[in-house]
Formats: C-alpha cells, sequence, structure tokens
C-alpha cells in the first residue's frame, strides 16, 4: 500500500463541521419551502375575476391554447401546455424565439394565447404581442408586474404575488416560476371542472403508462361474444366439460332461457359431483348459483382484486344480470395490473 503524500493543504474535517454543513444545508431547503409556500398562500388568497375571465377567455376559444415563455417561464410554460391538453383543453408549446422566424403561422384567429414572463419585458415575446394584437387573438398573461408591456398588451392578467426569489441573491427563478406553475395547475384544473372531464377521458389521452393500466376498463380487457362459454341449465354436463375445455376459461357459465347468468361450472363443481353418473346430469343440478360478475364499466383493477380476494381465475362480466364477456386474470396481468 502506497501512503498518500501530505501535502499540508488538507483541512482537517470533524462531526461537528459536517454537521455545520449539513444544517446550512437544511436551512437553505427551509428557506425555499417557506418563500414558495408563502408565494402560492398569497397567490390563492388574492384570487379574483381575472382568473376567471382567464378561463372563459380559454374555454370560448374555438382554437388551441398556445403557451409561450423564455427560458425558465418557457420550461413552466411547456408542462402548463401538457396538462392542459392532458386534461381536454388542446395546447401546444411554441418557442418565443421561434416565432419571430416563421413559427407565428401556428398562432390562428380561433386561438387564444397564455404568455409567461415574470418581468413582463421578455423582449422575444414582443413579436407575439404584435402578431396577437394584429389577428385580434386573445392574450392572457402570467406576470409579476402589472406595469409592464406584456400586461399592457393582454386582455387578462394574473398576476403573481410579490415575494422574493428563494435565492440568496433573489435572482435565480424559482418562487416565482413555482407560481407559475400553480397558477397553470389551477387553470386546467378549472377547465377540467368546467368541461365535465371524467377519468374515462382521462384514460383515452393516456392510454400507456401507470395513469393507462390504473384506469383501463374491464370493458377493454374481457372477451365476448362467440369466446363466452355459456350454456343453458338444461344442458348436459358433457356438454359444459367440452365447452369448457374449447373456451379454455376453466369454467362455463349457466344462463336461464332469458339469457340471464344464474350459475357456473368450475373445476371445483365436477370434482363434488364426480360419479359415474356425472355426463348425464343437467348443468342446472351442479352448478354453483349466483356467481361473482362484474360491470363491464368498472375498473380492471377492481375487477383483479374481487379475482385474487375470492381465489377464482375468471369472472363473468354482466350488466344487470346478462353475460356480455369473461374476464381471466391472466388478462389482466398481461396489462400490466398488478
Amino acid at each position: 500500500m502506497i501512503d498518500r503524500p501530505v501535502t499540508g493543504t488538507e483541512k482537517p474535517t470533524s462531526k461537528s463541521t459536517d454537521a455545520t454543513a449539513t444544517n446550512r444545508d437544511i436551512e437553505a431547503a427551509q428557506r425555499v419551502f417557506r418563500l414558495e409556500a408563502d408565494a402560492l398562500r398569497i397567490m390563492g388568497e388574492d384570487l379574483d375575476e381575472k382568473f376567471a375571465h382567464a378561463v372563459d377567455l380559454i374555454d370560448k376559444a374555438k382554437g388551441r391554447t398556445v403557451v409561450t415563455g423564455m427560458g425558465k417561464s418557457g420550461h413552466i410554460a411547456r408542462k402548463i401546455s401538457s396538462t392542459l391538453s392532458s386534461t381536454g383543453t388542446p395546447s401546444f408549446f411554441m418557442h418565443p424565439g421561434e416565432a419571430s422566424h416563421g413559427d407565428l403561422g401556428m398562432i390562428t384567429p380561433d386561438d387564444v394565447v397564455l404568455a409567461l414572463s415574470n418581468s413582463g419585458e421578455t423582449k422575444e415575446l414582443s413579436d407575439v404581442l404584435n402578431y396577437c394584437s394584429r389577428l385580434k387573438v386573445p392574450l392572457i398573461s402570467i406576470t409579476s408586474t402589472m406595469e409592464s408591456t406584456l400586461a399592457d398588451n393582454s386582455a387578462c392578467t394574473l398576476v403573481l404575488p410579490p415575494v422574493a426569489e428563494a435565492c440568496p441573491m433573489g435572482l435565480v427563478p424559482t418562487t416565482s416560476t413555482t407560481a407559475m406553475l400553480a397558477m397553470g395547475d389551477a387553470l386546467a384544473v378549472a377547465l377540467l371542472d368546467r368541461h365535465g372531464f371524467t377519468a374515462e377521458n382521462f384514460q383515452v389521452l393516456h392510454p400507456g403508462g401507470k395513469i393507462g393500466q390504473n384506469l383501463l376498463r374491464v370493458g377493454d380487457l374481457m372477451h365476448g361474444g362467440y369466446d363466452l362459454p355459456l350454456i343453458t341449465a338444461d344442458g348436459r354436463v358433457s356438454d359444459a366439460l367440452l365447452l369448457m375445455t374449447n373456451k379454455g376459461f376453466g369454467c362455463a357459465g349457466v344462463i336461464d332461457a332469458d339469457g340471464d347468468l344464474i350459475g357456473i361450472i368450475t373445476d371445483g363443481d365436477l370434482r363434488r359431483h364426480m360419479s359415474d353418473a356425472l355426463v348425464t346430469l343437467n348443468c342446472g343440478e351442479i352448478m354453483t348459483e349466483n356467481p361473482k360478475t362484474i360491470r363491464s364499466q368498472a375498473l380492471a383493477s377492481e375487477a383483479l382484486g374481487l379475482m385474487n380476494a375470492t381465489k377464482i381465475t375468471s369472472l363473468f362480466v354482466a350488466n344487470e344480470r346478462t353475460p356480455v364477456g369473461i374476464l381471466h386474470i391472466h388478462d389482466c396481468l398481461r396489462a400490466g395490473l398488478t
């Protein structure tokens, strides 16, 4: 082992030094949380009819909500646009620098523009302001300065609270961007509520990922039509055996003359009635009555939970008492439900 040479420049470390650094880190973080929380609290308390006006402008636009901003405000604008689109308000982000080089053509007279700038004097937004004025496109601004170029050219201005940025220099966009983000979320949720946006709508827009999996409906996964293993109560058990083998669900649903599900035959029912005369019996004689069912509009995760709780692998899907499908536990697992 080679000893590390002593240079005389090393500073001794100690637990007390480490503790001091840790305390400073925690105090810095607490300052950020305190200032940003203060900004959100003040902003919520100061909301007035201007917020409702902004919601009206977006809601009444026949086109899309074009969200724009430069620098850190631009990053927040992208997120706001994404949130709007995912909750039923079509939107896209437009970079203000690119707008001056042709992307202004993305804006139509049917659109509404949401512009973000803490100072309200972002020079890259000037061409966007002029273009909106020329086409009479409604412009909503989010800024901390009511006496600004951006606010003066806006149909509606949402003012950020007068809370300092969280960095010690008061320069790095922190508190202001947090407030912008929260204001964008508030607009999206208000619009979502106004449109009656439902979990079903959300699932349509989020078919992938964990969100899409959690919002899958039983009807999205079930087998129906020809795949349904159904037999009448007066049908022979021998026919039920063939049906169970051909369909591959390990069970057969028993229906009455009206087509309503009144029972189920499983491997367990066959074992419990095992005898030489089994295949000559009617299905109604060995079936388990009132089987577990689930609605086609129920969440697939609910169906998986029911199958796990009752230790079954197949579940009939019935609207009222009429069977419309069957769901196997493997269907849920293949969809990524756990």
